[in-house]
């Protein structure tokens, strides 16, 4: 990940440094937003022995604002909270209900944005924190989720529709870890959620 960031610095700073000139006279909006419809995609993990923790995948509207501090740099605040069914499927068959939960990830990602023509790909990495909230404790007497910072990676596609209008496909990957405490017990389980984030949606500049 830190060679990712890295990356993207050193291109930004390369593509800014060849078009100096040139950018002061570019105009462009220096807000926009976009509403998705998303699919969040867990990929679980955990260190529970004799069984594994899944997730379902949730399918959810997701918003977003986009500040540009140039033409080229920008931060992304993502918006968005989805309910995911929780099972533990025990080693040999068999599965304990563990309800379900509702998770916040509100994520900021740094950005830096292409123009090929109508088509703006971009790129990102950020941070987000995880809220986890309205809890159903399933087949158990009480389950607790802690909040939790995770990182982000981005990559997505704007396309125009004229000069105001612009249709998005974006995917995000979320590295995202919580310790579980069940039925008051002191000794936590760590899991990871991961979710890939596929997303579609219309965007606005302004």
């Amino acid at each position: 990940m830190k060679n990712l960031l890295l990356f993207i610095l050193l291109l930004g700073f390369t593509v800014n440094l060849n078009a100096q000139d040139t950018e002061a006279a570019d105009d462009y909006n220096k807000w926009q937003a976009r509403l998705r419809l998303i699919s969040v995609v867990p990929s679980p993990d955990d260190d529970i022995d004799g069984a594994d923790v899944d997730l379902s995948t949730a399918f959810v509207p997701e918003l977003d604002f986009t500040y540009f501090f140039s033409k080229n740099w920008a931060a992304e605040l993502i918006l968005g909270t989805a309910k995911h069914d929780v099972d533990l499927d025990i080693d040999g068959g068999g599965s304990v209900d563990l309800g379900h939960v509702w998770l916040l990830p509100p994520t900021l990602n740094l950005q830096y944005h292409f123009y090929a023509d109508d088509f703006k790909p971009y790129v990102g990495a950020g941070i987000n924190y995880t809220i986890f909230y309205g809890v159903d404790e399933g087949d158990l007497d009480d389950i607790e989720y802690d909040n939790a910072f995770g990182f982000s990676l981005q990559a997505g596609l704007d396309y125009n529709l004229n000069d105001k209008w612009f249709l998005n496909l974006d995917v995000k990957k979320l590295f995202l870890k919580t310790d579980v405490m069940v039925n008051g017990d002191p000794d936590t389980s760590e899991v990871n959620i991961d979710p890939l984030i596929i997303g579609l949606g219309v965007g606005m500049k302004f």
